[in-house]
Order: structure tokens, then C-alpha cells, then sequence
């Protein structure tokens, strides 16, 4: 009886304790998202493309340390800044911005997560259809191009409907913001992906590299 109470009291404080609050998510006034705490003391820029391979294995490598414990603890944030490079990389940018502030992140993840797959299909997609798809409007191309590609699947997995894939598509100006993003990296970001701790530029490499720099910068 007393091991009853005693394991009926260790659930009922386990079921009362507090979940850990969400990380927040905040648009810049260019256009660009940001996660965690504004008064993180260790800023990281991440300039990065979605057909990059390198900036795939870095959303792989540093997401258990940057996301779940750095940014998760306050100490640091981590801003996303879009550097375009070719049509597909633009589909993905405006269907992972598609999901929203809170979806954005994740299906940036998510999006890398699967490139080996997706990014093969839409470049012979792309092959087979471009001369015909270079016809198209813009937004229309894009959308194309995240179809053959499987993009669009992707994240109607995720619980985004055709009726809102269809109206980013259709939302040039956001097309535009995206592109103006990359417009606006400085001369220092020659590659993707590219990083700033605090504003200075970090050298070429990936999370091994960065990991301790965002260390000696305060991270934890």
C-alpha cells in the first residue's frame, strides 16, 4: 500500500510540472526570421540556402546542441537569412515561409532534412520541363518547379493546405522580400552557409567549426 501512494504521488508531480515554454520566433523588419530570446547575448546569422549540401549538414549536425540547448536555454538566437541560388532553392524559401513564424523553423529542418531526395527530383524535373515552364509567370514557375520537385508534398504533410500554397505562390511581394534578402548580404558572404557571431564574420566551416567560437562568445 505505501509503495501505491508512494508511486501515485511521483505521477501526480510529474504530471503537474510546468512545460518548458516555446522558444520564440520573431520577423525582422527586412523580411527575415529569428529564434530565440531578443536579449540573447550571443547573436548567430546564418546565411544559407536550401540546395546547398553543406547548409543541410549543418541544420543535421547543430540541431541538438544550436536549437535544443543554446538557443532553448536563452543564451543565444539564431537568424535565417535566405541566399538564393537557383528557382528550386526560391520554391523552398517561399514554402517553408508559408508555414508562419512558428512553422518556419521546423520546416527549414525539415526541408534539408529531405534534400537528398527532393533535389534530385526537381533537377531532372527541371531538365525535362524547363522549356516550357520558363514560360510561365514567376510565381507560376516556382510552383511548378515545388511540385515536380515533391516540395509541395512535403509540407501539405506538415498540415499546410493547397489553398494557402497556392496563395503564397501567388504573393510577389514576398517572392520579392525573399529575393531582397540575398540582395542585401554583405561582400563577406561568398558561400553558403555563411556566419556572423555578434556581427563578425565567422571563417568557412561547418557546425565543428562554429560550435566553439558560439561557445567562447557565451553560448550554452
Amino acid at each position: 500500500m505505501r509503495l501505491f501512494f508512494a508511486l501515485f504521488g511521483f505521477a501526480l508531480l510529474t504530471a503537474a510540472a510546468p512545460a518548458p515554454k516555446p522558444v520564440p520566433v520573431t520577423r525582422t523588419a527586412s523580411g527575415t526570421y529569428v529564434l530565440g530570446s531578443p536579449a540573447a547575448r550571443v547573436k548567430l546569422v546564418e546565411y544559407a540556402s536550401y540546395t546547398c549540401s553543406h547548409c543541410a549538414d549543418f541544420s543535421t549536425q547543430s540541431q541538438a546542441v544550436l536549437k535544443g540547448k543554446m538557443i532553448a536555454s536563452g543564451s543565444t538566437s539564431l537568424e535565417f537569412r535566405h541566399m538564393i541560388r537557383d528557382r528550386l532553392d526560391l520554391a523552398a524559401a517561399v514554402l517553408a515561409r508559408c508555414t508562419g513564424p512558428r512553422g518556419f523553423f521546423p520546416t527549414s529542418a525539415a526541408i534539408f532534412a529531405a534534400q537528398p531526395a527532393w533535389l534530385e527530383k526537381g533537377i531532372e524535373f527541371q531538365q525535362v520541363n524547363a522549356a516550357r515552364i520558363n514560360l510561365y509567370p514567376r510565381p507560376a514557375q516556382l510552383k511548378a518547379y515545388a511540385d515536380g520537385a515533391g516540395l509541395t508534398d512535403l509540407v501539405k504533410a506538415r498540415g499546410l493546405s493547397a489553398a494557402a500554397i497556392d496563395a503564397c505562390f501567388a504573393d510577389t511581394a514576398e517572392i520579392d522580400r525573399i529575393l531582397a534578402i540575398t540582395a542585401a548580404a554583405p561582400p563577406e558572404v561568398d558561400s553558403t552557409p555563411s556566419f556572423f557571431i555578434n556581427g563578425k564574420v565567422m571563417p568557412h566551416g561547418g557546425w565543428t567549426q562554429l560550435e566553439p567560437a558560439l561557445r567562447t562568445a557565451g553560448a550554452r
